[in-house]
């Protein structure tokens, strides 16, 4: 019989906590029995969350603030910290980044590259190298980092984004590597047309007719925050003990189809995206 709670007891720290996938991680970590500790830059969102989570019988801590800023990733550690009696952490959910499509490299500036790297890479380096001392100090710990599908494959308009989610999975390898023999496994998830706030089903569809989804996602649909959620729960878990240094797309096939498109009338698929 599967467990239930398969967290209880173990303290979690989510960062962008409050909505999104973010917020599917933080409700359903809790659910599983966690104690979450969630970070978000917006208080209404954290507050949401924390509310959910209480209603639903679990517990939420919540440290609103900028993550990028040092300052917010030491109130998040001693919070975690001061979360139980033990003062551990055991999950680390690094959630944020910001995805906004530029027009071309060209146009790009060195101030844009700066404040790419702050909120797509940096704080995750940071928020890293202040929880995991304590993992390494209980001698077990699960970090799991969120990336995109678009460090695997090129896309239009966006190439220091991808560069800096393509070092999160660099990141992710090495790092389990270097940590593994003390306890602390480090996996990451790659989402894909997920339905968040940032990228909602009016954006994704906006003048597409939503029947053609079944030609852009091999399963046929756009993803949950929950759906990104369940795989950060196994990787949290002890479901995957022996599971580190990996990166897993959490993407509906998109990846595995590699520029296949399903015709719109179902018969087959193409390359050619006119002919979908």
């Amino acid at each position: 019989m599967l467990n239930p709670e398969p967290l209880a007891g173990r303290v979690a720290i989510v960062t962008g906590g409050g909505a999104g996938i973010g917020g599917g991680v933080s409700r359903l970590l809790a659910r599983a029995g966690a104690v979450v500790v969630l970070n978000d830059i917006d208080a209404g969102y954290a507050e949401a969350a924390a509310k959910d989570i209480a209603e639903a019988g679990g517990r939420a801590v919540t440290v609103v603030g900028d993550i990028r800023e040092p300052e917010t990733v030491a109130r998040l550690r001693d919070a975690a910290l001061a979360a139980t009696p033990e003062g551990r952490v055991d999950v680390l959910v690094n959630n944020v980044g910001d995805y906004r499509p530029s027009s071309t490299f060209l146009r790009s500036t060195e101030e844009d590259w700066a404040a790419s790297h702050a909120i797509n890479f940096e704080h995750v380096l940071r928020v890293t190298h202040a929880i995991l001392p304590t993992m390494i100090e209980g001698g077990a710990g699960s970090i799991v980092n969120v990336s995109t599908v678009e460090a695997l494959r090129g896309i239009p308009g966006c190439p220091v984004y991808s560069a800096y989610n393509a070092a999160i999975i660099a990141f992710t390898k090495s790092l389990a590597v270097d940590v593994g023999r003390k306890g602390v496994r480090v996996n990451c998830i790659a989402p894909d047309l997920a339905q968040t706030l940032q990228t909602p089903y009016e954006a994704m569809l906006r003048g597409r007719d939503p029947k053609l989804i079944g030609s852009w996602v091999p399963l046929g649909r756009f993803g949950e925050p929950e759906d990104y959620a369940r795989v950060v729960l196994f990787l949290a878990s002890d479901d995957s003990a022996f599971v580190t240094g990996h990166l897993i797309p959490v993407d509906g096939g998109t990846t595995a189809a590699s520029g296949w498109y399903g015709k719109a009338d179902g018969r087959g698929w193409t390359n050619l995206p006119d002919q979908a």
